[in-house]
């Protein structure tokens, strides 16, 4: 190895033998050393030193740009072999700084790779006229491009024909004037339709002239964001002009906005006048809102009740069905919204109803006594002719008085039968007279035992004539329910009539029986059924026997059994039909009266 060669080396230079032994070095490196031995060399050198020496010697070539780390430093050597004398010269150079640099130079390369190719937004390079000097691939997720197509192409050229204009002349201007542009416009995907973009522009300029040689720009599809804009100007155009009163309110029951309608039903005029709900809700509102409503629209999103508004300019209470949303805006903040449907006309429609129900029920009633006319005579008849024979029989004990010493004894027992038995005409008048009632129905505790014999006792002149047996399986002692006497009377006499008529139907003549049976249930309602001995029915008079109009009897009419179940309805019951191995069962359920107070006080609370 020429000594020259380490005398005369700018760079620290070290001649190591086939084993990687330092042998000598050059002045470059001595001063490195600073009079360190020549062995402390080896900390600088790469780990694996004697691998890249045997390498070096048998491929008989140099090994460049070899990596190693001292402490805090890095030092690249390169190996250079010497066959002939079995040696390499290893020179190097500390490069700390330039790799480090050249590393984060690099990572910013990878960073901004990575940011480019998997960014949502595209990054696009034009010529100051527009045109694709390259592109993100983000133009294919975007517009159906990938970035080869783009190349060399006009961006105008997908421009909607309506912004094209006035978009070029504004981005022009600005990047002349200012560098820097922000434009929103519709562009045309590859597949036909057109996308919202906002695209935000840098003007690349020339370092002497000043003149835009290039400009960068950053794009975002904002589609979904115009529409849902547009969308919430709809919204608001639907608010304003919604029939239904809209209310915006915070918890704290501050009134923040009324569209038209609530504002008309409030009985407000123009103006943004603040209210509260205390303005026109009742104590017993505001109570269950802050109890109940609040808490449901927040894990439910809504929560509905029917109730009363107040008009502040002293008109009458407004019936309201409320419906109380709760919505969540981008922020995470919690807002509200209140529907208020005017029920007035419903009002209106169901007090209609309830009359035309009363009017037909009472017809009914009419009928149904017209039908029983010889049961009835014949229950008033009896006791009035035992009143005449107790009467005559007492007036002929009264003339033989002197004569007959039990006389007294038994004109005072004729007496006490008259009395009897024109109690029990009486009684027999009162049920009619009470059956007939017409008028508003009248909703009150009532023991279903008591109103179901006195259907039975309507009727049994009429069973009896067509031997059929009414057995009553009913309890002493039920719970009550909530109903109108007469009317769930009318109910029951008319489920007994039918069963009446379906045993003679199926018997003609001949003894039958017909089960009234009266149950509390465990879900909180009262059952009471009446179940005949009849031919039943078929599964299409089945499916339509609960239809107006619909009999299958010759002089029938068709309403009872739809009319029957549009009453108990309105108790908030059912009426149903059971198909039974002989014959037909129908049942009436009426929820429990403490079951309703409960559910009352619950919903209260």
């Amino acid at each position: 190895m020429p000594v020259s060669l380490l005398t005369y080396d700018p760079q620290p230079s070290v001649v190591l033998d086939a084993q990687g032994l330092p042998l000598a070095a050059n002045p470059a490196l001595a001063r490195l050393l600073a009079g360190k031995p020549l062995s402390h060399v080896r900390t600088w050198l790469p780990g694996n030193l004697n691998e890249l020496i045997s390498a070096c010697l048998h491929q008989a070539r140099a090994i460049e740009q070899v990596e190693a780390h001292s402490h805090e430093q890095i030092w690249l050597w390169t190996l250079i072999p010497d066959p002939q004398n079995q040696c390499v010269v290893a020179r190097g150079r500390e490069a700390s700084s330039e790799q480090l640099a050249e590393r984060e130079a690099a990572k910013a390369r990878r960073l901004y790779r990575l940011i480019t190719e998997n960014t949502t937004d595209l990054i696009s390079r034009h010529t100051p006229d527009g045109r694709f000097l390259d592109a993100s691939p983000a133009s294919w997720t975007l517009l159906g491009y990938w970035p080869e197509r783009l190349r060399g192409s006009l961006a105008q050229r997908l421009f909607h024909p309506h912004h094209l204009a006035q978009v070029l002349r504004q981005a022009r201007d600005a990047l002349e004037l200012d560098g820097y542009h922000t434009m929103t416009y519709r562009i045309r995907h590859q597949a036909g339709h057109y996308l919202w973009f906002e695209t935000a522009s840098r003007a690349i300029r020339e370092t002497y002239t000043g003149a835009v040689v290039e400009v960068v720009s950053v794009s975002r599809d904002i589609t979904a964001r115009i529409q849902a804009e547009e969308n919430k100007r709809r919204l608001a155009d639907v608010v304003e002009a919604n029939p239904d009163p809209v209310l915006f309110i915070d918890p704290v029951g501050s009134v923040s906005y009324l569209n038209p309608a609530a504002r008309r039903i409030l009985g407000l005029e123009g103006g943004n006048s603040l209210l509260s709900l205390a303005d026109f809700l009742s104590p017993q509102d505001l109570a269950q809102l802050k109890s109940v409503g609040w808490r449901n629209a927040e894990q439910q999103g809504l929560w509905s009740s029917e109730t009363r508004l107040q008009p502040l300019n002293g008109e009458p209470s407004v019936p309201v069905s409320l419906l109380l949303l709760a919505h969540r805006s981008t922020a995470g903040e919690r807002f509200f919204s209140l529907v208020a449907r005017d029920m007035r006309e419903r009002e209106l429609r169901e007090a209609q109803q309830r009359h035309h129900q009363d009017e037909m029920a009472h017809t009914a009633r009419l009928i149904t006594l017209g039908e029983l006319a010889s049961g009835i005579a014949h229950e008033i008849n009896q006791p009035l002719a035992a009143v005449v024979n107790y009467a005559n029989a007492s007036q002929r004990y009264l003339q033989n008085l002197e004569h007959n010493p039990d006389a007294v004894a038994r004109v005072t027992q004729g007496l006490e039968r008259i009395t009897l038995h024109a109690n029990h005409a009486s009684q027999v008048i009162k049920r009619l007279r009470g059956f007939l009632r017409k008028g508003r129905r009248t909703l009150q505790p009532l023991d279903v035992s008591d109103v179901a014999r006195q259907a039975v006792n309507l009727c049994a002149w009429e069973a009896r004539e067509r031997h059929v047996n009414i057995e009553q399986q009913l309890p002493e002692i039920l719970p009550l329910v909530y109903a109108d006497r007469v009317l769930l009377e009318q109910v029951l006499l008319n489920l007994l009539r039918n069963a009446i008529d379906a045993n003679s139907e199926q018997q003609p003549g001949q003894p039958s029986r017909i089960t009234l049976q009266a149950q509390v249930m465990t879900s909180g309602w009262l059952h009471i059924s009446v179940q005949d001995e009849g031919p039943g029915v078929t599964s299409e008079q089945f499916e339509q026997l609960f239809t107006p109009f619909y009999t299958s009897k010759a002089e029938g009419l068709g309403l009872g059994l739809s009319m029957s179940r549009s009453i108990i309805e309105g108790f908030g019951g059912e009426l149903n039909a059971e198909p039974q191995p002989n014959g037909l069962r129908l049942c009436c359920s009426l929820p429990l009266m403490a079951v309703i107070k409960q559910q009352q006080e619950e919903e209260g609370t």
